[in-house]
């Protein structure tokens, strides 16, 4: 039995030695388990493909892929998971944030306990800047009450998938893509484990503010339409209402014959309903781009090089 464990890796130099360090022991605990642990160097700007190189001559179980450039979190899931050979795959990242440790149980829980799917979740956002902890439950809630596909709160992108699971998640052939959405909608039967927030073993988060917030509208955009129906019923409300203030407007003039004074009431309502109007645009204009980026195909990653290559 092979288990394949995928690790993304942007700018993970000083946090790979120790990460194989301490999954190489999880793995020597696992009686009758082989594994095979591939890197993907996401077009990382330091020597982090140096240093999987020299971990790959040490660790035999390491393959390693490098892109042509960055291309992001989910193009390097999806490369790993596609060059995954074993009955199992499991998305973990390389600085301890995904305890290693749990591995065991997961496996257990897709051999033995009939599921197809493990999950991992945070209970708890200890060391996060609380700004950061208060919009991400925000998303969740969101999200969840707009789409069919429910995340689950503090949901990580660690976990481990059956073979059957792991087919049905590679075969979607879109580009945009949100794997904490797309690990839900394949359904399947996943158990959940819990765990205390881990700090990172080195290095410094890749996840800014803005970033986390552009992948939460991408998650919005990619698993619900209902954005499109709240700003068409936002307009629809403003022709409503504009509609009742142009009667009020007739019967004042007719019954009192004096126009309404005042151009300042005039500009903010134009600034209003303009404001309103590139809103929903804006919106629109979010799944045009992303049917944009479908329609055209493009890969969603480029490998430079690779140890089967140079092999």
């Amino acid at each position: 039995m092979l288990i394949s464990l995928v690790v993304p890796c942007y700018n993970e130099s000083e946090a790979l030695r120790p990460f194989m360090a301490e999954l190489t022991r999880v793995l020597d605990s696992m009686e009758g388990v082989e594994a095979e642990v591939i890197l993907v160097d996401d077009g990382s700007r330091d020597n982090t493909l140096d240093v999987m190189q020299d971990v790959a001559k040490q660790y035999p179980i390491v393959r390693w892929l490098s892109f042509s450039r960055n291309f992001g979190k989910e193009g390097a899931i999806l490369a790993g998971l596609q060059a995954a050979k074993g009955d199992y795959a499991a998305v973990m990242d390389a600085d301890l944030q995904d305890p290693p440790a749990l591995l065991p149980d997961m496996l257990k829980a897709v051999r033995e306990e009939g599921y197809d799917c493990a999950g991992t979740r945070r209970v708890s956002r200890k060391g996060e800047p609380p700004i950061r902890s208060f919009f991400a439950r925000r998303f969740y809630r969101l999200i969840n009450r707009m789409s069919t596909t429910q995340l689950v709160d503090g949901s990580r992108d660690y976990k481990l998938l059956s073979r059957k699971a792991l087919d049905a998640l590679i075969s979607m052939p879109e580009v945009n893509r949100f794997s904490k959405g797309l690990y839900e909608w394949i359904g399947f039967r996943t158990k959940w484990f819990e765990f205390e927030n881990v700090e990172r073993v080195a290095g410094e988060t890749k996840w800014s503010f803005w970033r986390l917030f552009k992948y939460s509208v991408e998650g919005i955009v990619a698993f619900t339409t209902i954005p499109l129906t709240l700003s068409a019923i936002l307009g629809l409300l403003f022709m409503v209402i504009s509609a009742v203030a142009l009667v009020s407007l007739v019967i004042r003039q007719y019954l009192y014959h004096n126009s309404v004074d005042g151009w300042t009431s005039m500009v903010c309502i134009i600034l209003l309903l303009s404001g309103v109007q590139l809103f929903c645009f804006g919106i629109f204009g979010q799944y045009l781009a992303k049917m944009y980026m479908e329609i055209k195909r493009r890969p969603q990653y480029i490998i430079s090089r690779s140890s089967d290559e140079e092999r």
